[in-house]
């Protein structure tokens, strides 16, 4: 049977509205009827996660994250997915308050870079997500030697993802190279882009295959998870 699809949003806006066009691609589908059936709640009054992360007197997004996944489950949806890999750190929280099952963004993410046949992975994501390790751990349970940029490279990857995509400004090639060369000295053999708003950086840069997108993972594990199918199998 076909499930309903649930999505949190507004972490951040504008990639929420990149997973709910990449589904509707990424779908095996000749017309409309054919094509998952997704709520999306973007909601944007939940609370920054890596903020909390890093100083818990900040306002906790957990309840939020919970309400909205009951909210989805009450409109129908069947499965629930969260377009942002710092949220992933409250994973088991969230699940346990859903009434409904919760995909897991970085096990799905960690997972490909194993069907790819990826050894040592850099991560680029917050300093929330980096901080909590919840990448580290789901590549090292998939045998995968994490790699973590430097101090002044995670500054950049900070400063692009908060001053430019969260907000509205354009990224240019220029502001990314030093990012991607900095990376390559640590000889990745993939480069996951760990944060929803890098996934934008990857749609309008067109960046190589040596990247791991983990949004459009996310929206390819949904596609497969409400049992529809890809119309662009994963190339291995």
């Amino acid at each position: 049977m076909k499930k309903t699809l649930g999505i949190i949003g507004g972490v951040g806006p504008l990639a929420t509205m990149f997973i709910g066009e990449m589904i509707v691609r990424r779908t095996l589908a000749s017309k409309d009827q054919e094509h998952v059936h997704t709520i999306i709640d973007n909601d944007t009054t939940i609370p920054d996660r890596t903020e909390y992360i890093l100083d818990n007197t900040k306002e906790d997004p957990v309840p939020y994250l919970v309400r909205d996944a009951i909210k989805l489950a009450n409109a129908g949806a069947d499965l629930i997915c969260i377009p942002c890999n710092t949220a992933h750190t409250f994973y088991e929280e969230l699940q346990s308050g859903s009434p409904v099952p919760v995909l897991h963004m970085i096990r799905e993410t960690a997972k490909r870079a194993a069907i790819l046949g990826a050894k040592r992975v850099g991560i680029l994501a917050t300093d929330g997500t980096v901080t909590s390790g919840v990448y580290q751990q789901a590549l090292i349970e998939e045998n995968i030697e994490p790699v973590l940029p430097n101090a002044d490279t995670q500054k950049q990857i900070m400063s692009i993802i908060y001053d430019y995509v969260k907000a509205g400004r354009d990224v240019s090639l220029k502001e990314w190279q030093p990012i991607e060369e900095a990376m390559s000295e640590l000889n990745c053999d993939k480069l996951i882009l760990g944060c929803t708003e890098l996934s934008i950086i990857n749609k309008e840069l067109k960046l190589s295959n040596r990247y791991i997108d983990s949004l459009i993972v996310l929206a390819e594990s949904a596609i497969m998870a409400c049992g529809y199918e890809l119309n662009n199998p994963i190339r291995v």
